[in-house]
């Protein structure tokens, strides 16, 4: 894929923890690529007039559920641009990562997807680094198994990632 022909997107991302220390990620597809699944971190684009911050609560809630307000956040705790195709289309998204404890969530409901989700996520759970370690379909960030000793705890140090190519 050209970089250059990819649409360029601001996201941010939540790393959302219970209170056993164990990961929230959710497991897509690509509908025009039903063979390859992978697990990833909660987030997506930025609204108009949104921080990243901001973003990071309201994907936290609408993916997860879990309604951990924006000041409850740390971080961001790593950056990283992903370059990607998605549903036949390009992407170059930059990417912040924020911290969230389930336990600092002021409601719990039902996730709310976009009809993209429902169509794309196949499952959702709770995870160890254990887990993350042995899955055999890919994570993203692909190295988060060893990327989360940089959070727990965390140093308060920001990590440029670099660009990851999915």
């Amino acid at each position: 894929m050209a970089t250059e022909e990819a649409t360029p997107r601001e996201a941010a991302r939540i790393l959302l923890f219970d209170d056993q220390g164990r990961l929230f990620l959710l497991r897509g597809h690509d509908p025009y690529l039903p063979e390859r699944s992978w697990w990833f971190t909660p987030g997506g684009g930025l609204h108009d007039g949104e921080s990243h911050r901001e973003a990071a609560a309201r994907e936290a809630r609408e993916e997860t559920g879990y309604a951990v307000p924006a000041e409850a956040l740390t971080g961001p705790v790593w950056e990283r641009t992903a370059v990607f195709d998605f549903m036949r289309n390009p992407y170059v998204q930059h990417e912040q990562f924020f911290l969230a404890k389930a336990s600092d969530a002021v409601e719990r409901h039902q996730a709310a997807w976009t009809d993209t989700e429902y169509d794309t996520i196949e499952g959702d759970g709770w995870h160890t680094v254990e887990d993350i370690r042995g899955f055999e379909i890919e994570v993203f960030p692909l190295a988060l198994a060893d990327l989360l000793s940089t959070v727990l705890p965390w140093d308060g140090v920001l990590r440029h990632l670099g660009t990851e190519a999915a």
